[in-house]
């Protein structure tokens, strides 16, 4: 089989519906947007899909580099193409968040030839998973709290904050939602990287003693060594590595610096699926977790070909909230059925992206 042509399909995006914010100084949802659905054709009469919210950027990419680079290239030979793409990002630099889309594109092709979703050709450990809420920036304390008790009831079993980005703040919010949802549900916390060292120790001690999971990228992520000295100053366990460049590699340097208890993957920014594995595959050779990062059906399929990650991620947005259409009415996620990754069935089902149409077989 052989690669006969790459586009890219750009789509207009409307606004964010509805708009949310996140702790103060980080961007909130986007605006309108130039997304872009990568495609991959084969001579085999098999076609490879991801999609990207910067389509502009991934075309500029496809075109000066990635087109030329994978025509007459054997799709089943990703391990190679993976490699290729770092070796262009040399002198490139690319943005992680779009050169992770040739691996999807390759997976899905694959998936989609062997006839079995990704999950099961990255291996397959469970067909189902429990999902956590993982939250925006939302106005007040008591705000946080209503939202809370929505998402009980509409069965998640674990909550994610992503808060002010106040130290004093946040633990405080920490402290009232662990006496407002009790001490069976589990909690977590995610500080998008709003402080400084001082700052993280001081919130790391507060949320330990309210009894939270873990404690997400406190601190930007580009100083190791930084997070060595939390890690010696704090008890809770650590998630670390989101949003670092470098894929496996500076998982491994988060790894050895003997502080986290759990690194994050994730097929967006680490990688794509190979480079997703690749972590995971690393932390569990120490005994450590590998928790994935983000929602969407291809997160789904890493939650369920990961032994040691432990939850699927879901993120709620809204006042009132509504429950994400891969979570069911208690808190379970389940295994996606289709071939590849499966954007096809969920086609069947919203519509064929504008400019799709003529690639679908």
């Amino acid at each position: 089989m052989k690669i006969t042509n790459v586009d890219v399909v750009l789509i207009e995006k409307p606004p964010f519906s509805p708009a949310f914010v996140w702790r103060k100084g980080v961007p909130g949802s986007d605006g309108p947007t130039t997304a872009g659905w990568l495609v991959i054709e084969t001579d085999a009469g098999i076609t490879g899909y991801a999609q990207v919210n910067r389509g502009i950027i991934l075309k500029d990419y496809v075109d000066r580099r990635f087109r030329a680079e994978l025509i007459g290239q054997d799709p089943l030979n990703r391990e190679y193409l993976w490699e290729r793409v770092w070796e262009l990002d040399r002198i490139e630099r690319f943005a992680p968040n779009v050169t992770h889309l040739v691996d999807v594109a390759l997976w899905d092709i694959a998936g989609k030839q062997a006839k079995l979703p990704i999950w099961q050709l990255l291996g397959g450990y469970r067909e189902s998973i429990p999902a956590y809420a993982s939250t925006v920036t939302f106005s007040t304390i008591e705000e946080y709290l209503d939202v809370a008790d929505q998402c009980i009831a509409l069965g998640y079993p674990a909550i994610k904050l992503h808060a002010f980005g106040d130290a004093k703040k946040d633990a405080e919010l920490g402290h009232r939602l662990r006496a407002h949802v009790g001490d069976d549900m589990a909690l977590m916390y995610d500080g998008t990287a709003g402080f400084d060292l001082m700052d993280a120790v001081y919130l790391g001690h507060a949320l330990d003693d309210a009894g939270f999971l873990w404690y997400e990228e406190p601190m930007k992520e580009f100083s190791v060594t930084a997070y060595k000295w939390l890690g010696e100053r704090v008890r809770i366990p650590l998630l670390l590595g989101e949003v670092t460049d470098g894929a496996h590699m500076s998982a491994g340097d988060f790894i050895a610096s003997g502080v986290a208890s759990a690194v994050r993957t994730s097929w967006f920014l680490r990688g794509g699926f190979t480079g997703a594995m690749r972590i995971a595959h690393l932390a569990d050779a120490y005994h450590l977790r590998a928790e994935i990062h983000g929602m969407g059906i291809e997160s789904a399929h890493l939650c369920m070909a990961i032994k040691n990650n432990t939850y699927y991620e879901s993120l709620v947005w809204a006042n009132p909230i509504e429950r994400e259409s891969l979570v069911d009415k208690n808190g379970m996620v389940h295994a996606p059925k289709d071939p590849g990754v499966g954007y096809e069935g969920i086609w069947n089902e919203t519509g064929v992206p504008a400019g799709l149409e003529k690639y679908l077989k």
